[in-house]
């Protein structure tokens, strides 16, 4: 049986094998006594395995006497939003996110959708692990209340937000071509887009449970949005994940770009409307890029470990000591957290920024990249069968990574390898059975070479880890 992996970014797994109905019943009933018995948001994605484990989640809450506000299939930025709108106690979302079809997933956040912090998590884990779970009484269980409207929240929210100008992305009737991936946004983008003046085609947008294409939305998995963009001479292309948190951009020309633009051109845009003071919050593996929008702007960059909940709990700290500064964050992987919005990383909210961005003037995609300084990303995903030979294989390679020449060694999350023309950052997952493994160079064939020989000398780190354990 593969591992369940539980993170900072809530618990998944393989349905059937490491996530099953056993396995989340148990994890509700302990989220349930973490809360206290409380009002808990809980929604899911468009997986095939959702409504299943939606059964065995209420169950687990019911049971501790917790009052479920069920908005059904809706992106995980959508649940958050509801939670806050409700002012719940807690909620939790069935996503893999970005994993394959057969993963599944909770993940879980505090009062009025807070993501948990790390002594969250500790407790949490620990009613979890130490079995200190208290059921309730025949005559206290919990119950069902159905909130249909969650959807509709959501995009006036967005269409109400201080950086959208409905006059101006009115009368710009952008074509874009919208591909949810058949995930959560399936619904909801293209009505947003719509209600922005857009003329929308949708691809995958039927969230039936199937994955037409990979639920990461990476640029080589984005070929049939790319040849429509091109087919309808589309402004603008967009892709979402199974749960709609990220967004990656197409432009004109039916190019997929890096997932790292869509917080750098972000960025971009909001950062030249402001005078406020600015600060930047971005994962130790976002690309350079983001450094240089920050000293276009003279904006502070802040690097923080990979993870929504890190880049969220130092907005917060940042936006508390300097309550007029405009604080913006995310990550590379097409994840943006917008000032002043909801702390989570929203990609539905996101489409209505680089829609405004365009409205707002007559630079095309295509233009705005080409005035950004061009890096080359190169991953790879190493596979590693248990979770202790990821930590033993980090915690070695720490020892091998800091004996070479000309680098500055950054151990903020994993191991980051730092040059003056180039980088290279390992780390364990936290959604994967894998280890990570990003370069990044001015050139594609000194990423892709850099990125190769982590990738050998950690395999053969893996090797004598593995031959030790015999």
């Amino acid at each position: 049986m593969s591992e369940l992996i539980i993170s900072a970014s809530g618990a998944r797994g393989i349905v059937g094998q490491s996530l099953t109905p056993e396995r989340v019943v148990r994890l509700a009933t302990a989220f349930g006594n973490f809360i206290g018995s409380g009002r808990i948001v809980v929604g899911y994605d468009s997986r095939a395995s959702g409504p299943m484990l939606m059964h065995s989640v209420y169950s687990g809450l019911l049971a501790t006497g917790c009052e479920i506000l069920d908005v059904g299939m809706c992106p995980t930025p959508t649940i958050l939003l509801m939670s806050r709108v409700e002012q719940a106690d807690g909620s939790i979302v069935i996503t893999a996110s970005h994993n394959p079809a057969e993963w599944n997933g909770l993940e879980f956040a505090a009062q009025a959708g807070r993501l948990l912090n790390g002594q969250d998590l500790k407790s949490f884990l620990d009613i979890y692990h130490n079995q200190k779970i208290k059921l309730c009484s025949w005559n206290k269980q919990g119950k069902i209340k159905k909130l249909n409207q969650a959807t509709s929240h959501h995009i006036n929210a967005i269409l109400e937000a201080p950086w959208v100008n409905l006059e101006h992305t009115h009368s710009r009737q952008l074509s874009v071509a919208i591909d949810a991936g058949n995930g959560a946004g399936s619904r909801i983008s293209p009505v947003l887009l719509r209600a922005l003046g857009c003329k929308v085609s949708e691809v995958f947008c039927h969230p039936d449970g199937s994955f037409p294409r990979p639920s990461e939305p990476d640029p080589e998995a984005l070929s049939k949005l790319c040849n429509t963009v091109q087919s309808i001479s589309a402004n603008l292309g967009l892709a979402h994940d199974g749960d709609a948190d990220r967004l990656v951009i197409v432009d004109e020309s039916g190019h997929a770009i890096s997932s790292e633009y869509t917080l750098a051109l972000i960025a971009d845009f909001l950062l030249e409307k402001t005078d406020q003071p600015a600060y930047i919050v971005a994962t130790i593996s976002t690309s350079r890029l983001i450094e240089d929008i920050a000293d276009r702007h003279k904006a502070e960059l802040l690097r923080v470990p990979v993870g929504v909940s890190f880049v969220v709990n130092k907005m917060k700290e940042l936006s508390k000591d300097n309550p007029k500064a405009l604080v913006l964050g995310g990550e590379g992987t097409g994840g943006v957290i917008l000032p002043n919005w909801q702390y989570t990383t929203d990609g539905i909210a996101a489409i209505s920024v680089i829609v405004q961005m365009l409205a707002d003037s007559d630079y095309s995609i295509q233009s705005r990249v080409r005035n950004l300084p061009k890096y080359e990303m190169h991953k790879i995903k190493l596979k590693i069968k248990r979770q202790a030979i990821a930590d033993e294989l980090v915690q070695r390679a720490t020892v091998v990574f800091g004996q070479l020449s000309n680098s500055t060694l950054d151990l903020t999350d994993g191991i980051k390898c730092v040059w003056p023309d180039r980088w290279v950052n390992i780390r364990k997952s936290g959604t994967e059975p894998v280890v990570r493994i990003f370069s990044e160079a001015n050139s594609s064939d000194i990423a892709k070479e850099l990125a190769l020989q982590t990738q050998k000398s950690l395999q053969q780190i893996v090797m004598q880890i593995e031959q030790e354990s015999k």
